[in-house]
């Protein structure tokens, strides 16, 4: 139980929680919204199970449940005294960004049936005063875009010294074959010479070491490997700003077997050397 960490995300509707469980989630929180409060203690005890690899949950409760506010108090405190560390997140906003989210989305308010909006919003104010009161963390959310809210969530919980890294997803591929359909940055090497016009080479690929030497022994090659790692380590941290989750960078040659495989594995290590988490795939080196 001291090892698994419970954040519970809560506040007035519209304040932003499903940003707040999404940045939770970048960050390796599992994560459950609109878990009814009386299933909170069986979900935690199947998650303190023996085989559970679960350490740090997250989970959106309001006022969308109907038993939560007359629930919540006994049913956190019956926790704590089992020993569970349960930590409360409220979103608070502005009673203007509120009616201008409402009026705009034309969302319907929890608490709407025969009242106007500022009054549903007043009394969701009064109903959540005492649960605001015991939570650790307090955002106002009112000035905040989504970048910035998911950036200040992720600060608070994040473990002290970690930093969110981008989860990057490289692909080779060939042109021949068509471009990756969700690639985010895609990269033509079909400027450097060709090891496929090389008898000794053409039926190997450029993740066997012949082929790697040959693509590696230009000065193209090498000055634009310098000019991509330059401008990997200048868009990477504006991604990571912006709360970019996962990048994925293509780099094709013609048929995907040579050219690609060599710079991709060279990417591949430039991310590795930085700590990133990289998925590699080599899309088409085995077609011919």
């Amino acid at each position: 139980m001291e090892n698994l960490r419970i954040v519970i995300v809560t506040g007035l509707s519209g304040s932003g929680k499903s940003t707040a469980l999404k940045a939770l989630e970048d960050i390796g929180f599992f994560c459950v919204d609109n878990l009814p409060i009386m299933l909170l203690p069986k979900l935690l005890d199947l998650q303190t199970g023996a085989s559970s690899e679960v350490s740090k949950i997250a989970l959106v409760m309001d006022l969308r449940e109907k038993h939560f506010l007359e629930n919540h108090i006994a049913v956190l405190s019956k926790l704590k005294k089992k020993k569970y560390d349960i930590e409360i997140l409220f979103l608070d906003t502005s009673d203007e960004f509120l009616m201008r989210r409402f009026s705009e989305t034309r969302r319907v308010h929890p608490l709407s049936e025969g009242r106007t909006i500022p009054e549903s919003i007043k009394l969701e104010r009064e109903k959540l005063m005492e649960l605001k009161e015991m939570a650790g963390n307090v955002i106002d959310t009112s000035n905040y875009s989504v970048h910035q809210l998911k950036e200040h969530v992720q600060s608070l919980y994040l473990a002290p010294g970690k930093t969110r890294k981008l989860l990057i997803n490289l692909t080779s591929f060939g042109y021949r074959f068509g471009l990756p359909p969700d690639a985010d940055i895609v990269m033509d090497v079909r400027f450097l010479p060709n090891p496929y016009f090389v008898s000794d080479l053409r039926s190997h690929d450029g993740n066997e070491e012949n082929v790697k030497k040959y693509v590696m022994r230009w000065d193209d090659t090498k000055q634009f490997l310098t000019n991509l790692f330059n401008m990997m380590g200048f868009l990477t941290p504006l991604y990571e700003k912006e709360g970019k989750s996962y990048l994925n960078i293509a780099i094709g040659c013609t048929g995907g077997r040579h050219r690609s495989v060599v710079i991709l594995n060279q990417l591949a290590e430039y991310f590795s050397d930085r700590n990133y988490t990289i998925n590699l795939s080599h899309r088409d080196i085995n077609k011919k």
